[in-house]
């Protein structure tokens, strides 16, 4: 099957992240990616406005990443957005800067067409096929919940909770601490017991409980990173890394005793996420805890591998 060469632009609550590929069929093999942070979110959660600031650093970011894209040899170039501009009451403002910036036009994708396309792009990885398997991914404003057999998608739903969402809400103290952490570690096990639960434990009782979680997107290759103490971004390290429930419990607890400088030093961690990486970590902490899953598998394949599969009319 002949390749082509194809780009996807993620615009994110938190980051902007692109990707460049060879696609043949269900194959992607990276050629270019990187992300940046432009917090598209930030000041978001009070009247669900995007602020003009934000929107002209993120239409600014597209339209750069779509000339860098055509150069590494993109045939077409995809936008998605996701989580803080589906909700926002201007999101028309930010479409239309990125259009008049780079020319490209943008699909807002619904966050249970997000969740489906997020376990799609994992299950390229042919090892993450097997088993039952409970898909998650921590954005900045939502987190993905998927839950699959053997490559076969069984559940899927989109929670308005991310690790930006849950940063400033709870407004942590520098360093955040015990008090922090035990804190967000109650609101995170109330809020999965009464919203998230709900709906999973049904399908866990008919179908049986996942034997893993797989974490997918920024946070968790983050996270793997951190562990391992590597600087540099290597997707077969990531991909190799298993935590064992424990593990990932404990470095979840080392970076709420950080401070924010500490945490800046970290290698792994590009410094302007050091903010938010306690409660994404929180977030994964909390659900292995409250479903009783005590592995966690890190994944850099997701949305963007899925989104690069497809042929939409909205491509250019």
């Amino acid at each position: 099957m002949v390749s082509s060469r194809r780009a996807v632009i993620d615009v994110g609550t938190n980051s902007v992240k692109v990707l460049v590929a060879d696609v043949s069929g269900s194959t992607v093999e990276p050629v270019w990616e990187t992300s940046e942070q432009t917090r598209l979110g930030a000041g978001f959660y009070d009247d669900h406005r995007l602020r003009a600031g934000s929107i002209a650093a993120t239409a600014d970011v597209v339209a750069r990443f779509n000339r860098e894209a055509r150069k590494h040899g993109a045939e077409t170039v995809r936008v998605l957005a996701t989580s803080a501009t589906r909700e926002a009451v201007n999101a028309a403002e930010l479409l239309s800067a990125i259009r008049t910036a780079s020319g490209l036009e943008t699909e807002v994708i619904a966050g249970d067409l997000e969740a489906e396309m997020g376990f799609r792009g994992v299950t390229t990885l042919p090892v993450l096929k097997v088993g039952r398997a409970l898909v998650l991914d921590v954005g900045g404003g939502s987190t993905e919940f998927m839950f699959g057999i053997g490559g076969k998608l069984v559940f899927r739903h989109s929670f308005p909770m991310g690790s930006v969402r849950l940063f400033e809400k709870l407004r942590p103290s520098d360093p955040p601490g015990d008090v922090g952490f035990h804190g967000a570690e109650t609101w995170l096990r109330a809020w999965l017991e009464s919203e998230v639960a709900p709906r999973l434990q049904p399908v866990f009782a008919v179908e049986g409980h996942p034997e893993l979680a797989i974490g997918i997107g920024g946070t968790t290759s983050i996270l793997a990173l951190i562990y391992h103490g590597s600087s540099v971004f290597d997707r077969d390290l990531i991909e190799r890394t298993v935590f064992q429930a424990e593990e990932f419990h404990a470095l979840t607890r080392r970076l709420w005793s950080l401070s924010l400088a500490e945490r800046r030093t970290l290698p792994g961690l590009p410094p302007e996420r050091a903010d938010v990486i306690p409660t994404g970590a929180a977030i994964y902490s909390a659900v292995l805890t409250s479903f009783g899953i005590l592995r966690l598998a890190a994944s850099t394949r997701g949305l963007r591998f899925a989104a690069l599969m497809e042929s939409p009319p909205l491509c250019r």
